[in-house]
């Protein structure tokens, strides 16, 4: 594994699930790690203490990302808590399960707030720094298709995946924007691989992934300094089903 000694990462909603274990991988690479959280701080402390156990570097901060104010805050805070960043994964997000007919708009307005305006809030101030550096978003693979049944948090994976390209060209060339796109990595909490085994059939692969795989790919991705504004689908060909967008 390419090393990351030296380098300074900031993971939004790093304290559980697809989060965590992006720091946990960015920090056995060698890089700082800065976990951010909002409502789980006892789990975001417990994640840096155990990272700091095995001789890594992790420090923890908390905002509410629906907060656009918060949101545009948190790499100056950033900063002064850990230096300047090199990386910056997207991580956070909220999902909702609303159909089109069933949705608000504040559930809308919050889903924008968190999973697309808070990324692009956050990236900007990280360019701001005027330092090389990359950006990874966590996209959804359904993004290439219609998730009926999450309408609002759809909407947003797919402004993000059009901001992903939009920052790949206003950050150019110091600093790489790209997205990881994941599909049945993780089972919904509460349930376990039985779920992502009842699933399995629904791509090409006709099995599901780990969280190993999206951390494999975003280490790839922050190695791989001639690739920007690309989406790297984690999904076992489950992006190639859809239709909605092509």
């Amino acid at each position: 594994m390419q090393t990351l000694r030296g380098k300074t990462a900031l993971i939004t909603g790093a304290a559980k699930r697809l989060g965590a274990a992006l720091a946990r991988a960015l920090a056995d690479a060698g890089a700082h790690v800065v976990i951010h959280c909002r409502n789980s701080r006892d789990a975001a402390d417990k994640l840096a203490n155990a990272i700091m156990d095995a001789r890594g570097a992790a420090s923890v901060i908390e905002a509410d990302l629906a907060d656009t104010a918060m949101a545009d805050s948190l790499v100056g805070r950033a900063i002064a808590l850990a230096g300047p960043l090199d990386i910056l994964i997207n991580s956070a997000s909220i999902f909702h399960e609303a159909s089109f007919l069933e949705m608000e708009p504040a559930v809308i307005h919050e889903n924008m707030n968190v999973n697309a305006i808070a990324p692009m809030l956050v990236a900007r101030r990280f360019a701001a720094q005027q330092r090389p550096g990359a950006i990874i978003n966590l996209l959804d693979t359904m993004v290439m298709d219609y998730d009926k049944k999450h309408v609002p948090y759809h909407l947003s994976k797919r402004v993000l995946h059009t901001l992903t390209r939009i920052m790949a060209l206003e950050f150019a060339p110091d600093i790489r924007v790209n997205a990881i796109a994941p599909g049945l990595i993780l089972p919904p909490p509460g349930k376990d691989n039985t779920y992502l085994e009842s699933l399995a059939h629904t791509n090409p692969l006709h099995k599901h992934g780990s969280a190993a795989a999206v951390t494999d790919a975003a280490l790839y991705l922050l190695h791989a300094d001639f690739v920007t504004g690309q989406t790297l689908y984690v999904d076992g060909g489950r992006h190639l089903r859809g239709s909605m967008y092509e």
